[in-house]
This record gives C-alpha cells, structure tokens and sequence, in this order.
C-alpha cells in the first residue's frame, strides 16, 4: 500500500441463514429483504464504478445463486462468511473445519473461483480459527477489532487468564483487515422483537462513518478503512441515500476504493512475511 488512504466497502450477505433458527414468517422475510437490497446497492456501485466486497454465506450462495452471480458480474469480490452463518465459537473444531470447507466448496463450485477471504459471522474467533483458514490457504480475515485503519498479520496461539496475565502467539501470514461495531450498519439501524434495538437517523450514522475517516486521514494516513454493512439493513430507502452521500463524501475526499482482496495483496507485497 502507499500513502494513499483508501476505504473499503464490505457487505456481509446474510439473507435468510441469519434467521433460520426462527420458525417466524415475518423475521425470515428480513432475511428475503437481504436480496432486495443487494440488487439496490448493486445498482448503486456500478453507477459510480465502486467495487466492492461482498462476504456471502453458503446457504446464500446456494439459495440464490443468481444473485450471487450479479456480484460476480459486477467486478466485486466474494468473501466466505460461513455457511449457514454459524458462530465458530459453538463448533468444535471438527465442526468448524467443516463448515468452512462447505461454504468454500459451494463458492468455488458457483463462482469458478476459490475466496481468499474470511469474515466470521458475528466476529466470533476461536482458537482454531486461523489455522483453519491459513490451512485452507486464505490471504486475509477481517473479523478482530485490533485496530481501526492499519491492516495487521493474525497470530497464533495468544493466551490469557485473568488475574495471571497474557502470552502472545506467533504471527502467521494471514492478514488481519478490522472492523468495528460503531462502523457496522446493523446495531444502528436493526430492531429485533423482543429485545429492541436502535433506529438512529441516517445522518447521526454518517456524521460518524465520516468523522473516522476525517481522523484516519489527519491521524493514520495510508490505511483501510473498513465499513461493514449488510443488504437487509442498508439497502432500505433512507439508509441507501445515505451509502451514496457516503460515497459521494469518499470521493470528495480523494479517497480510494479498494476491495479487501487488493488492499491485502498490495499490503502483503509492501510487508513481506518473515517467518519466525
């Protein structure tokens, strides 16, 4: 990477595996919402020629390959993002190791192409986690919150107990792209029945997105930063005048667009892998 700071887009396209633990029509049809709003952020990008990428889940892929296809089709990169959305941190390993081999499996049967990168549904890490992926040959993860603009190498085997203290893995060569709630569309704008949730003004959600990125380009020049949004959420009326005031906000900024994909080819290339 150079001094140039860039952005990255990034949606994570749930659809209905994120409600299929709930035998509720109305909850499962938030989920059906998802390819709908897909096509509307689809449209979007290609009017400003923006890509993008867009971490799907196997059931997605499967249930609607043809929308999966129009990702393709659009010059945007497809990320793995579990199968049927499961959090890693209720697997064994075994189980783990599976659900990554079907979602990469159902991708690359679809796709004609192999993902190279990795988003945990939930942001849920276990142990295993890197080591699945850096076995399965993945180049990046963007699940961990180490950072909010500099793109890091993940590790394995930390460990830490409270009350004793912290031992530090080694660095393995998969590059690590955060995220962060506060840059995530979902807990801004969802309410799920019956726990509630936040409908906050678009504006109120823009005014922060944009204020990191003001801060990173005075403060941490030359990163990526990451803003993680999914179709069901972002892709409704409002919500989607803001991802274009967004995007019109980016480019006045002279920022570039990336997908995680080439920021973590173009990061590998400028910070070659030492092997300890």
């Amino acid at each position: 990477m150079t001094d140039r700071s860039y952005v990255s887009l990034t949606f994570d396209v749930d659809t209905i595996s994120l409600w299929m633990s709930r035998q509720d029509r109305t909850a499962f049809s938030r989920g059906e919402f998802g390819v709908v709003g897909t096509r509307r952020i689809l449209k979007l990008l290609a009017s400003r020629s923006v890509h993008a990428t867009f971490f799907v889940p196997g059931l997605t892929a499967s249930t609607y390959p043809d929308l999966l296809e129009e990702i393709v089709d659009g010059g945007h990169e497809v990320g793995h993002h579990g199968n049927h959305h499961e959090n890693p941190a209720r697997l064994e390993r075994d189980d783990e190791r599976r659900v990554l081999e079907e979602g990469l499996e159902i991708l690359e049967n679809l796709t004609g192409r192999r993902p190279s990168g990795w988003r945990s549904p939930g942001g849920y890490v276990t142990s295993s986690t890197f080591e699945l992926l850096v076995d399965a040959g993945f180049s990046y993860d963007s699940s961990l919150m180490g950072h909010d603009v500099r793109p890091y190498r993940c590790r394995l085997g930390d460990s830490w107990v409270k009350g004793e203290g912290v031992e530090w893995g080694k660095e393995v060569d998969l590059v690590e792209f955060p995220w962060a709630w506060h840059l995530d569309d979902f807990p801004w704008f969802e309410y799920i029945p019956p726990q509630g949730g936040n409908l906050t003004p678009p504006s109120a959600v823009l005014e922060t997105w944009l204020g990191d990125l003001d801060w990173a380009l005075i403060h941490e020049p030359g990163g990526v930063l990451t803003y993680t949004m999914h179709p069901q959420v972002i892709g409704r009326g409002n919500r989607m005048l803001m991802l274009e005031q967004l995007i019109e906000e980016i480019d006045k900024r002279e920022v570039g667009f990336t997908t995680l994909e080439k920021a973590a080819t173009d990061w590998r290339a400028a910070h070659p892998f030492k092997q300890s």
